[in-house]
């Protein structure tokens, strides 16, 4: 029997005509409509706009989310479901409104919040390494201050997040067949994130969330949950918490799950999953083409 998950990406796979394939669909239309009374400015106008606009942190991660959520809406009509989700940062408040935690509207206005206080974030940096010495890297993280491993993707991915002085002395220090700087305002997914963090949590507490109808593995814990506090309790650990997708990787490959679909535009998680889950069939849907998996 097979058993599916399906996993969420997060910021940097977004692409200028993510949403073309949709606008034929109601469910769609009614999602793009809702999202510009929220937002307050067009989802559809900035993913049919210019590549640079899209890709500022406020833009790009409520287009994702709409996207996806309307990706995951028609594929879970199709009686279908998962037996676990998990997304990529941004990703997982995808994976929460799968697994009914929160409805549309609620995810998307957590979603600006979020996106505005991470967009607004200054003074620190980030750098994806590849191809390196982990043992190298962790002992020079553990004797640098301010760095700390900010995505964990796999034994040989990762990204670094922290101040400018100590990031580059970090990559000063290791050697990587790749590194390459990322064009982000602040320190993602490190302690320097804690006052957005802070601003966010207070939002987060007066929001209401369900109990998950689908268990979620978390970026900061990858293991399932379901309990509407544990969930949330999670999710204010998530800005200044490591997201530990190489761990996640790992459990879907050591649970039983046979098969993982990576719902949105790009194939930047099944292409982790290939590499080191070897035993996982992986499979993208980013249109309503591609929805007999």
């Amino acid at each position: 029997m097979t058993k599916t998950a399906w996993v969420f990406p997060g910021q940097g796979s977004q692409t200028v005509g993510m949403e073309e394939n949709l606008l034929d669909h109601p469910l769609a239309r009614m999602r793009f409509a809702q999202a510009e009374e929220i937002l307050n400015w067009s989802v559809l106008e900035l993913c049919q706009g210019d590549e640079e606009r899209l890709s500022q942190t406020q833009y790009t991660q409520p287009c994702l989310y709409v996207v996806e959520t309307v990706l995951a809406e028609l594929l879970l009509k199709q009686d279908n479901p998962p037996v676990l989700v998990a997304g990529h940062s941004l990703g997982e408040y995808v994976a929460l409104y799968t697994a009914g935690v929160f409805d549309f509207e609620t995810g998307l206005k957590l979603v600006k919040s979020r996106a505005e206080l991470m967009s607004t974030a200054a003074g620190g940096k980030m750098v994806a390494m590849m191809q390196f010495n982990r043992e190298e890297l962790e002992t020079q993280i553990a004797a640098i201050p301010d760095v700390v491993i900010a995505n964990d993707n796999s034994p040989q991915q990762v990204v670094i997040s922290g101040t400018p002085t100590g990031v580059d002395a970090l990559i000063a220090q290791v050697k990587a067949r790749r590194k390459v700087d990322l064009k982000v305002s602040g320190a993602f997914h490190s302690p320097l994130m804690q006052s957005a963090a802070a601003e966010f949590a207070e939002i987060l507490a007066d929001v209401t969330f369900n109990d998950a109808r689908i268990p979620v593995l978390a970026n900061i814990d990858p293991t399932p949950a379901i309990k509407a506090a544990e969930i949330k309790s999670r999710l204010v650990q998530q800005m200044t918490g490591a997201v530990r997708w190489r761990e996640i990787g790992d459990y879907l490959a050591q649970s039983g799950i046979t098969k993982v679909v990576e719902i949105g535009p790009g194939k930047v998680l099944t292409g982790l999953l290939k590499r080191t889950s070897a035993n996982l069939e992986v499979k993208n849907v980013s249109r309503i083409d591609e929805f007999s998996y």
